[in-house]
Parts: structure tokens; C-alpha cells; sequence
């Protein structure tokens, strides 16, 4: 929102509150901001239409050209009261669960999807109106900087392997872990960073000392700035599974390579496409012996050729991942939508 040309674009906010530490992020950006639910229920659907009738309202007196919709949820309440108030409306999808009905009625009504991975297309091929455009990163934040956490100095002797996600069964850290087993060196450490007061993080933490590698794994909990322990990683590693919701396009990944640091992902959608240009740094998901066999190749490494690598990732991440070409992508789609609005337009009028 902050890159797009204020000459041509005036962007509107439109969220449900005003609480929370976000928020006050979103007001320091200087754009209109509207408190407003922008979904109703379903049911009864004979009443939806009068349940509808304010958000249309809304919808025509801020006389808006486009609504972009970054909602996770199916819900397509919204696209349909924008299609009844005459505003094209498009959606960004997130993660790759499409698997209920209400995500087909959402996608027939929208005029264009944005979709962040090349494999969310095979999903609807009959819609046409599909734009991949990948999430973005600021790369100078996340920049390769000796930044490092004041209570776990490097020791050169040590080999890092640092993960971040949200702690749920579908990201695979027990297969992370169960490698960390295998490897049988006490050398390696690994650093688990997400919430992991949940089930399954306890479970993570019951599976260390039942492979008796608990003085070997930080859980680290969540953290507002991941790049001083990316920083001080030898590698990074996605262990997602290839089931339930998988990756959209998973952004801690990104991250690391964008701080230039190598990493490992499983081979699943999501993190195939945001390694597509390094196929030697995939492996099966849930293969415990060839992550192994993996981190053992990046342990042989020497420092330059980890640097190498670094550095080619970061580069990777700058021509595919930068936020520059992420703004650029989604002006020409903006403009596009709009220049057939237009057309349209003087169609109806002949």
C-alpha cells in the first residue's frame, strides 16, 4: 500500500477494529481507514440480500474502482455485495486449502484471483482470470547483518539449524528433529522459534527427551524479529508435510534467504516454488534420511561455499521476491482491471 504511485492510486483501509498493536501501524500510514465488517452470515439466505444492503451502500458512496480482498477465510459475502454495488473485486489467496464449497462460490464470483504459487491455478483452470503474483520482502530489512541474540553467542564449533513457524502438526518439526537424532552430533543445535505452549509444541518438546537430544533444541517462542537468530544460523529448514493445508508461500523461508542464509525445504507446493531455482535444496517430505543426508552435505561445506550459496539465494530473492516488483505486478494487474472497466463502460453507452 505504502509503494504504490499516490499520482494514480488512493488506497482505502477497511478492517473489522481498532485494537491491538497493528492497528497503530496501519493509522501511521496516512491512508483512510473505515471500521467496518465487510462479511455477513449466510443464513438465512432468503435475508442475505437485506443483511447486504448497508455493506453496498458502503461500497457506492466511497465510490471505489477496485476492492482487493486480503481475507483468509472462504467468505464470499463481501465479493457479492461488491458485485451487486458494480466494484470489480479480486482476492489474494493465501494458503492452499480451497477444498469447500464456499471457496468455489468465492472464486466464480471474483473478477480476478492473485494467486502466490504456480501450482493454486490447477485448482480452478477453468478461471481465467488468475494473476500469480508472488508475495513480497523488504530486502534491505532483511539483509545479511551480524545481528545476533545477546544470550546465545556463536561459537564456531557449533552448527546451527534454526526453523520458524506456526507450531501445528502440518509444519513437520518432528521430522526436523528426528534428523537432529540421526545426525549423532552434539555439535549440531537446533532453534525452534513459534508458539510452543500448544499440544503439539509440548509434543515437540516430549519427542526431544524421548530421543534424548533436549540439550540440543532452544525453544525459542515466538519472536517480533527472527533476523538476529537467522543470523546467526548455518541453515535454515522447512520441514512442512505435504498434507492439510501445506504452504501457501511460506515468508520465514523467504526471510532466510533473504538474510543470505542457506537453506533446506521439503519438497511440497509453496516452498518447491519459492526454491524452484535451487531443485538441489529440496528433499521428501517426511523423509528423515534425506533431510539427514542433506544436512550433512551443508555441514561438509566450507564457510565460503555456505557464503556462496548465501549470497545466491539472497540475489534470487531480489529479482523474484523484492518488494519493488511486488507493488509493479499488482499496479499493471490495478490498471488492467480498470482499463477494461472503462471499456465496458463505453460499450454499454453505444
Amino acid at each position: 500500500m505504502r509503494g504504490l504511485n499516490p499520482e494514480r492510486f488512493e488506497v482505502h483501509i477497511a478492517c473489522q477494529h481498532d485494537r491491538g498493536a497493528f492497528f497503530k501501524e496501519v493509522e501511521a500510514l496516512g491512508m483512510p481507514v473505515h471500521i467496518i465488517n465487510t462479511t455477513v452470515n449466510y443464513r438465512p439466505y432468503t435475508a442475505l440480500l437485506k443483511r447486504l444492503k448497508p455493506l453496498i451502500r458502503f461500497f457506492k458512496v466511497q465510490q471505489f474502482d477496485i476492492i482487493h480482498s486480503w481475507h483468509w477465510s472462504s467468505d464470499w459475502t463481501e465479493a457479492l455485495a461488491a458485485r451487486l454495488a458494480g466494484v470489480p473485486w479480486i482476492y489474494t489467496k493465501k494458503a492452499m486449502s480451497w477444498g469447500n464449497k464456499h471457496w468455489h462460490i468465492r472464486s466464480l464470483l471474483a473478477h480476478y484471483i492473485i494467486t502466490i504459487n504456480d501450482q493454486m491455478y490447477d485448482f480452478f483452470p477453468w478461471k481465467k482470470q488468475q494473476k500469480l503474483i508472488p508475495l513480497g520482502i523488504d530486502t534491505r530489512y532483511y539483509a545479511p547483518k551480524k545481528v545476533l541474540a545477546p544470550e546465545a553467542p556463536v561459537e564456531d564449533a557449533v552448527f546451527r539449524i534454526i526453523t520458524v513457524a506456526n507450531l501445528v502438526p502440518v509444519k513437520g518439526v518432528e521430522v526436523l528433529i528426528n534428523a537432529l537424532h540421526q545426525l549423532q552430533d552434539a555439535k549440531v543445535k537446533l532453534m525452534v522459534l513459534g508458539d510452543d505452549t500448544g499440544d503439539y509444541g509440548q509434543n515437540l518438546k516430549a519427542l526431544c527427551k524421548t530421543l534424548g537430544v533436549e540439550q540440543q533444541v532452544d525453544f525459542l517462542g515466538k519472536q517480533p524479529d527472527v533476523r538476529p537468530y537467522l543470523a546467526m544460523a548455518n541453515v535454515y529448514v522447512i520441514p512442512t508435510l505435504n498434507e492439510g493445508r501445506r504452504e501457501g508461500m511460506p515468508m520465514a523461508l523467504v526471510e532466510a534467504m533473504s538474510m543470505g542464509v542457506p537453506v533446506l525445504g521439503s519438497g511440497i507446493a509453496g516452498v518447491n516454488y519459492v526454491l524452484r531455482g535451487f531443485p538441489g535444496l529440496l528433499f521428501q517430505a517426511g523423509n528423515v534420511e534425506e533431510l539427514v543426508e542433506k544436512l550433512r552435505v551443508r555441514m561438509q561445506c566450507s564457510k565460503e561455499q555456505n557464503s556462496k550459496l548465501g549470497q545466491a539465494l539472497r540475489t534470487y530473492c531480489e529479482e523474484h521476491f523484492s518488494y519493488k516488483l511486488f507493488i509493479k505486478r499488482h499496479e499493471t494487474l490495478y490498471l488492467d482491471i480498470l482499463e477494461k472497466k472503462v471499456s465496458n463502460r463505453q460499450v454499454e453507452h453505444v
